[in-house]
């Protein structure tokens, strides 16, 4: 783990220089898939794995980057302009820089230090943690002050138009607002949210099934613009219908006939999940475990069947997973095509279900899955 004052003295070594230290959780969606990018509800829980920026001022207004886990530096001129997209991890933070600058926040000048511990391309978002982290330590650096919604805003801009993903805002806006101990339930249209607390004694683990797809940017684009056209032909008989949030499942069936199998597939997952993340939210507040268990039971179904983004890696995990002791819920979280599963399990439990789940994964499979046992976390913040 990160720890603040081992990335002092780093930057100490690197830049010769004091620096102030933030950082920014990675965060695991209970339930919620694919639905915030249709102005739907999600329900995550940041991590408390972290995207971590050491940051100092500089005297003119460049932007230099170290990064600890690729051993990679980069540098940016503010007053430069927009850059073409790209997917390096340096325009993460140049996007954000560049946004921020264009909603009006002049930025000084600094050196930065990043270090994460954030599994990369797991699904629980070290992108987000990064341009959160990133941006929140850059106005910090500049004596400037934002919400954490606006901050979100920011960081989601900066992650379309800069690094080419057509992201949501439910990564950026967990690793911004989200609360210890609680989960997350956000209105994906309003933005309004509420914390809802996590049972006592149960904990998030997070199992990578080390699986990642090549695919899985360009089909992640594929299924909203899939999810797009579904709109586009249900608004042709319903013409108050702006996205799924506002279509029903008895609106959706009466347009089967009308919409590709595809596009209906990809809607009726979408439709049922809303539905899902509400029933999910409810079952926590009066905590009803077996319900929020077969609620993430039919989430994984239909992400798999309906949406098509699971994978028989994700698929196997979420087997065995269902099949130990101490489990209130497993399903895949994220984009999809490899990544993650989350699992509430029982504290007591949480030994035997991580030996149990990595004995049997590597000897169907012959890979190895990482285990992360988790708890809910702060969004960003000054570390000590």
């Amino acid at each position: 783990m990160v720890r603040s004052e081992e990335l002092r003295s780093e930057f100490r070594e690197v830049y010769g220089d004091e620096a102030a230290v933030y950082r920014a959780p990675g965060r695991v969606n209970l339930i919620g898939e694919h639905t915030d990018y249709n102005d739907g509800f999600v329900f995550p829980a940041a991590i408390d794995l972290f995207a971590w920026v050491a940051i100092a001022p500089r005297s003119d207004r460049r932007i230099h980057l170290r990064s600890e886990n690729f051993g990679q530096t980069a540098e940016f001129d503010l007053d430069a302009g927009p850059r073409a997209a790209s997917r390096e991890w340096s325009s993460y933070v140049f996007g954000v820089a560049l946004v921020l600058e264009q909603r009006g926040y002049r930025l000084r000048g600094a050196n930065l230090l990043i270090r994460g511990d954030v599994p990369i391309g797991a699904g629980v978002s070290s992108s987000a943690a990064l341009e959160v982290a990133s941006g929140f330590a850059l106005l910090a650096n500049s004596g400037i002050a934002i919400d954490g919604i606006e901050l979100a805003l920011c960081c989601q801009k900066a992650e379309n138009d800069f690094v080419g993903t057509r992201c949501g805002i439910m990564d950026q806006l967990a690793s911004a607002c989200c609360v210890r101990d609680r989960a997350l339930l956000l209105d994906c249209r309003s933005l309004d949210f509420r914390t809802v607390p996590l049972p006592a004694g149960v904990r998030l683990v997070i199992c990578n099934s080390m699986v990642k797809r090549e695919l899985a940017a360009s089909a992640y684009n594929a299924r909203r613009a899939e999810c797009e056209e579904g709109v586009r032909l249900i608004a042709e008989r319903f013409p108050g219908v702006r996205a799924l949030r506002d279509v029903t499942m008895e609106q959706l069936q009466s347009c089967q006939g009308a919409l590709p199998e595809n596009v209906y597939k990809r809607c009726r997952h979408v439709v049922s999940e809303d539905a899902r993340v509400i029933l999910a939210a409810d079952a926590l507040e009066h905590n009803c475990l077996d319900d929020l268990r077969s609620l993430m039971a039919e989430s994984h179904r239909s992400l798999r069947y309906d949406y098509e983004v699971s994978c028989a890696e994700l698929d196997l995990l979420v087997e065995l997973a269902s099949e130990a002791e101490g489990v209130h819920g497993a399903r895949m979280t994220g984009a999809g095509f490899g990544g993650c599963t989350i699992n509430l399990v029982n504290s007591e439990a949480v030994a035997e279900f991580q030996r149990r789940i990595s004995t049997a994964y590597e000897r169907r499979t012959g890979l190895k899955p990482d285990i992360y046992v988790c708890d809910a976390a702060d969004g960003v913040q000054q570390a000590e």
